[in-house]
């Protein structure tokens, strides 16, 4: 029975991570939340404040730490120097815990990164893999990749085994931000000038990448390893918004603009990364997940989005 301190909780991910982790067999987790209100009626918690702030409770006992807990990426940052902000939380306050967590005697820490620590887009062909050299373009990125650095020294010298996972754009039933963004735009039937998108987008779902998370908390091939998270299909844009649409009993309206006239624009009006994350290529390759764990997507690509779909209409 593994004791699993889940940090970040009450998040999307962390949220979904502690459910599943009741329902299986041989896990014992704990919910890390910031003040002890905010912890769910039954279930085991630790008030940890927050992280990078506050002074870190005792961790004796626990077997195991998934660091969901993160200051998250965000479309239209508005602090002063987001990168400073960036690595205060998501590098200082991760060193802080793992350094705990080591004095503690934590047997395994797991962190949840980012593909942004791969970059930004992939050639057609060539998806990322675990062997690619980082190559983060935005503070966020950047924060996730030093953070990686910090944890694999403090690994070395403390004998602490790391597990690093960098998932792609996550969905699943209570998502928010830019993939919510798209269930409102079709379920309000904003035209799209995004008909015939050509390019490839790996997405996951949060209950597979949940599972996966599991898998590097049980199994011992995991230590020292990183993987990267993702449906077992890839989708374009136009193929993933006509199957929200087709879910939502709501057809995409996509209409055909030149991508170099829709590019253009964005480069003028300072949002490129949009552009990028709607006409550009990301593909990775979960490849290496097959053959050190011998984990492959419990959830289909389709299945994932339905799932989605159906919480968001639920709670509208």
């Amino acid at each position: 029975m593994a004791r699993v301190l889940i940090t970040g909780a009450n998040g999307f991910v962390g949220s979904h991570l502690l459910r599943l982790l009741s329902e299986r067999d041989g896990f014992d987790p704990v919910a890390g939340v910031r003040r002890a209100e905010q912890a769910q009626s039954g279930l085991p918690f630790l008030a940890m404040g927050t992280i990078g702030d506050d002074q870190l409770p005792s961790l004796a006992g626990i077997d195991v730490v998934v660091h969901c807990a993160a200051r998250v990426h965000v479309m239209q940052d508005r602090a002063a120097d987001p990168l400073t902000e960036f690595r205060r939380y998501n590098v200082e306050g991760t060193v802080q815990l793992a350094e705990r967590a080591a004095q503690d005697g934590v047997k395994r820490f797991i962190f949840l990164s980012s593909i942004k620590v791969n970059g930004e887009s992939t050639v057609p062909g060539r998806p990322f893999t675990v062997q690619d050299s980082p190559a983060p373009v935005d503070p966020y990125g950047l924060s996730k990749a030093e953070a990686e650095v910090a944890l694999r020294d403090l690994g070395q010298r403390t004998g602490m085994e790391i597990v690093i996972v960098r998932p792609v754009l996550v969905h699943g039933p209570g998502v928010k931000g830019n993939f919510l963004s798209m269930l409102r735009w079709i379920r309000k039937g904003v035209p799209l000038p995004l008909a015939g998108v050509s390019n490839r987008r790996s997405i996951v779902s949060v209950a597979n990448l949940c599972d996966l998370l599991a898998q590097c908390v049980r199994k011992p091939e995991a230590a020292g390893n990183t993987f990267l998270a993702a449906d077992p299909e890839s989708l374009s844009t136009t193929q993933l918004l006509t199957s929200i649409g087709s879910y939502l009993g709501k057809p995409a309206r996509l209409f055909w603009v030149p991508p170099a006239l829709i590019g253009l624009g964005a480069r003028l009006a300072g949002r490129y990364g949009q552009y990028q994350r709607l006409f550009g290529t990301l593909e990775v390759s979960i490849d290496h997940n097959r053959d050190i764990l011998g984990w492959t997507p419990p959830q289909s690509s389709q299945d994932g989005l339905r799932e989605t779909v159906a919480a968001f209409t639920l709670a509208s």
